[in-house]
């Protein structure tokens, strides 16, 4: 099936804007696209147009941290499966596990144009496990997933010590919350040195190798200790942004600072540190050679509902892309809820960051610093036909989603009133 969309504002994110352009969908991804006229010769091969009427078309807007299906709009307790309370090291568990497919939220963000989104548990665990990159349609979280294990998330500040502190256990201070990512850090080294050690016996004959038990915790940071799967670090203070980067250059690890709310205060450390991170032997779990890989800023529109964010400023974004550091831009739903992920950029645009890297924010970047800029985030032949059509430029308030595609088939259309 080869649908066009012609007559398009296309909002390209790859380059300049296209005024009045048109775009080809093949299967589930982008053919070819250009400005002016589709031409007589491609027009032949199409089974369906779409007139978009000078609409603006994008990338599927993609939402870099949040914890949709994991609590539940308007079932409380019940609905709560976003943090296992009872132990703060939880590196193994998996949001896809907790995701609850029905959520209504899913069905608001694709109606906002929310066509992605990295989902997972939340703050009150040291690591409290693996975030899923899943489409917001799809009957059950199977037909959801992008990928189940995106990024390991961990938190550090005032959460996990209140959480744990509370019940009279460690971590109660940010002294303890470090010492355990360290110790967990250091476990999961030393459980990969007894495998690897194990493994290099075999290949050498020896038949009397043991093996070390199985330990999922341990198994689950792995990847994080290879640079395979990147660490999320929940950080809104800037001590607690610096002991972030500490750790994950003691252990060599790939990351993302998320809310990362006083990030301006240390704007100039933290773009020394992507910088530094750029290099090649960089998040490859060499001592020293932590990788930062940019900074998914927010909630935007939050009060300044605990201590941690008595300096939350919405000029963050704007100070840190000013910088050179990537920023995405999150709603960290329900916090705030995801249908306003554009208009968090929106904000973060009258506050001082540029239109097109407000944007990127919410679909190139946004989709890079989940791993998948590869095949998201931007109008490209070969990308995933993930797209937006709204009736207006996306930060106008007055702005209507009118179509929206996952890979390459229509899942939503507003209705007419």
């Amino acid at each position: 099936m080869r649908t066009a969309i012609i007559h398009a504002h296309l909002l390209t994110q790859a380059g300049p804007p296209i005024d009045q352009g048109y775009l080809v969908i093949d299967g589930d991804q982008i053919a070819s696209l250009g400005a002016g006229e589709l031409p007589s010769d491609l027009a032949q091969t199409i089974d369906q147009i779409l007139d978009a009427s000078g609409a603006f078309l994008l990338p599927g807007l993609l939402d870099a941290h949040c914890h949709v299906g994991l609590f539940n709009d308007g079932l409380g307790k019940e609905g709560e499966d976003g943090n296992e309370e009872t132990d703060p090291v939880t590196p193994h568990l998996l949001a896809t596990d907790g995701v609850y497919s029905e959520d209504r939220c899913f069905t608001e963000a694709l109606a906002a144009g929310v066509t992605t989104v990295l989902t997972g548990p939340g703050s009150a665990n040291v690591l409290s496990g693996q975030f899923a990159l899943l489409h917001t349609k799809g009957q059950r979280v199977e037909t959801m997933t992008i990928q189940a294990s995106a990024a390991l998330k961990a938190a550090l500040g005032e959460n996990p010590k209140t959480v744990h502190g509370g019940k009279d256990r460690s971590p109660s201070t940010r002294m303890g919350t470090a010492a355990v990512l360290r110790e967990a850090l250091q476990k999961a080294a030393r459980y990969r040195d007894k495998i690897e050690k194990a493994r290099a016996a075999e290949a050498a004959g020896k038949t009397d190798v043991e093996q070390p038990d199985l330990d999922v915790r341990l198994e689950s940071l792995l990847p994080v200790l290879s640079g395979e799967r990147p660490v999320k670090f929940h950080a809104h203070r800037a001590d607690d942004i610096l002991t972030a980067m500490r750790i994950a250059n003691e252990f060599g690890l790939r990351y993302t600072l998320d809310h990362c709310t006083e990030g301006y205060r240390i704007a100039d450390l933290l773009a020394e540190e992507y910088q530094k991170g750029l290099a090649s032997d960089h998040g490859r779990g060499l001592a020293g050679k932590g990788r930062l890989e940019g900074v998914i800023v927010g909630p935007i529109l939050s009060d300044r509902s605990k201590p941690e964010l008595t300096r939350s400023d919405v000029a963050n974004a704007a100070v840190l892309a000013r910088a050179g550091l990537p920023v995405a831009i999150m709603t960290d739903h329900p916090v705030i809820p995801i249908q306003y992920l554009a208009v968090n950029a929106a904000i973060a645009c009258r506050a001082g960051l540029p239109e097109d890297l407000a944007l990127a924010a919410i679909t190139s970047v946004a989709a890079r610093l989940s791993g998948v800029g590869q095949t998201h985030g931007t109008l490209e032949p070969g990308k995933k036909a993930d797209l937006a059509l709204f009736s207006s430029h996306p930060f106008d308030y007055r702005s209507q989603t009118l179509r929206v595609w996952i890979n390459g088939r229509m899942v939503y259309h507003k209705e007419e009133p």
